[in-house]
């Protein structure tokens, strides 16, 4: 699998976010300061949730601003054989014969994306699974503990 490719994946997708992010922050910055939204009583509080409804996007916005640039900034690197898993490897692993590929990431954890026809999650160091493949290498065999049950997992490449 091609890292630069999927690196462009994981941007695009997150660039998508940002964009909804940024369509739903502007929505509600203007909910909140709608001459509608102004409070009849002291009981309304449309305006108030609308605006924090506001604030909270706009974080996100920042959040998905940041992890585009710190993917921006990871630099493309292959992983050999007997190299540790660490911030930018491509791990494949197999669970219960079943295989699955996940991207060390700086943030944005959760985020999939597309490579050719492989889907492959973001983890970040900070997850409970990427804190458990932090120093592990291929070949490796590990008991993985995830949702609280114990699973075999096999390393089946890093690159």
């Amino acid at each position: 699998m091609n890292k630069h490719t999927l690196l462009k994946a994981i941007l695009a997708a997150l660039q998508a976010e940002l964009q909804t992010y940024v369509r739903a922050a502007k929505s509600a910055r203007a909910e909140a300061t709608d001459e509608q939204s102004r409070a009849e009583n002291k009981y309304d509080t449309r305006g108030l949730e609308a605006s924090y409804l506001a604030a909270g996007q706009a974080r996100q916005v920042v959040e998905l601003e940041a992890a585009i640039a710190a993917f921006e900034a990871l630099p493309v690197r292959k992983f050999g054989p007997g190299e540790v898993i660490g911030l930018g490897a491509l791990v494949e692993l197999e669970q219960g014969g079943e295989r699955m590929f996940y991207f060390i990431g700086p943030s944005a954890g959760g985020t999939e994306a597309k490579c050719g026809k492989q889907d492959v999650l973001v983890i970040t160091p900070q997850s409970p699974l990427g804190g458990q493949l932090q120093g592990r290498k291929q070949g490796d065999w590990l008991n993985l503990t995830l949702g609280g049950k114990q699973r075999r997992a096999h390393v089946v490449a890093v690159g």
